[in-house]
């Protein structure tokens, strides 16, 4: 982990099963394992489709990595706040931690990017990953502290509303209205675009727009909203069979009326419209219902589980330590190539065609990703922020 203040690393016996639910650990570990798996392949110019982005407009599997994982940061914020409340922590007493996670969320994220850039102050972006976790993660945390479930929901329909609203009807300044004088979500005459050129020119991902920009950011907080309201039903005393229901039915209706709505705001992941909310949220409550179903009502969790559950107990960890070895590997040369390179095209390209020797080279990446996080876990050694 990059030394950041206050980051604890706690050396204890990992938490009782009945405090948990180890089908959230198992999803949230798929997610990470997922997340690890398209970020890192060999050769980026010889990826499968499903394990790259939709280039725009649509989508792929990639696509619902990271709302996903906000969903899941939802879910979780039920439980761990539930819990802080039942040991008698006061509402203030809990958002001050919130407000710690955050920053060092945030100021992680910062570190990652400015290692990317060689900590060039010109070319160091500040949006990314972590960065819009932190800002979700504190602004529902205000929500889920002060507020009750129809503040949730009011604030989430308020999200997704409004920010069709304003890629719809809102002029562009200097390029016009969307679908009177500009297409409607154009890559580069967009709202969401023309805001963070303003705010950060130079910072930007993708030079003139960035998939993780800061008006996109008020959708995501409606994908983990929904996952804080996934995690408050969770939490209810209603049968499990029940819970895990109409969470499947719920589900079902999110993906249904994402697709109908991407018909007037299509659904797109690089500016998180609000029908791609809609379909990943739902995706994610039928991926969740199902893994509940599976794992906490059946118990059908002996064995296959482990390798999940492994990298759902210390997520961030497994995600910054990908990171920092990715950084490495391509901060690294042996002549004229990167250390990414020469163990690409040494090992693995030999062995299959492109395509497939990228996929065993990302492969690779995770399983290595995972023996270090399976060291920690044997070591009940768990990193929290």
């Amino acid at each position: 982990m990059p030394i950041v203040p206050k980051t604890s690393i706690h050396k204890d016996s990992a938490p009782a099963t009945s405090s948990r639910l180890i089908s959230l650990d198992v999803f949230r570990g798929a997610t990470i394992a997922a997340m690890i798996l398209v970020n890192d392949a060999g050769d980026f110019q010889t990826v499968y489709g499903p394990l790259r982005h939709s280039d725009w407009n649509g989508w792929t599997l990639t696509d619902l990595i990271f709302p996903f994982f906000l969903f899941i940061v939802g879910v979780s914020m039920a439980f761990s706040f539930a819990s802080r409340q039942e040991r008698g922590e006061a509402a203030t007493t809990q958002f001050a931690h919130v407000v710690r996670r955050g920053s060092i969320l945030f100021a992680i994220g910062l570190i990652l990017n400015g290692m990317v850039a060689g900590f060039d102050p010109g070319k160091w972006r500040v949006y990314g990953v972590l960065q819009r976790i932190a800002l979700c993660y504190v602004i529902s945390a205000i929500l889920a502290l002060w507020f009750g479930r129809k503040g949730w929901i009011a604030t989430a329909v308020a999200c997704l509303a409004g920010y069709w609203i304003l890629m719809r009807y809102v002029p562009v300044p200097g390029f016009g209205v969307p679908t009177h004088d500009i297409p409607l979500l154009d890559p580069d005459r967009n709202l969401v675009a023309w805001l963070d050129r303003k705010l950060l020119a130079g910072h930007l991902y993708q030079v003139t727009r960035d998939p993780e920009g800061l008006l996109s950011s008020i959708p995501a907080l409606a994908t983990t909203l929904l996952g804080l309201l996934a995690g408050d039903w969770l939490r209810s005393a209603r049968a499990s069979r029940v819970k895990a229901g109409a969470m499947l039915a719920f589900g079902v209706v999110c993906i249904a009326s994402g697709e109908a709505f991407s018909m007037w705001f299509p659904i797109n992941k690089k500016l998180w419209t609000s029908s791609y909310v809609l379909l990943t949220a739902g995706l994610a409550l039928v991926c969740l219902a199902l893994c509940y179903a599976v794992v906490d009502i059946k118990k059908w969790h002996r064995g296959w589980s482990l390798p999940f559950v492994v990298f759902g107990m210390n997520a961030i960890a497994a995600y910054v330590f990908s990171e920092l070895l990715s950084i490495g590997l391509s901060a690294m040369h042996i002549g004229d190539l990167t250390w990414q390179e020469f163990l690409y095209q040494s090992l693995f390209a030999p062995l299959a065609s492109p395509f497939n020797a990228s996929l065993l080279f990302a492969i690779s990446f995770v399983l290595v990703c995972w023996v270090a996080m399976l060291l920690l876990n044997r070591k009940r050694i768990y990193v929290k922020i």
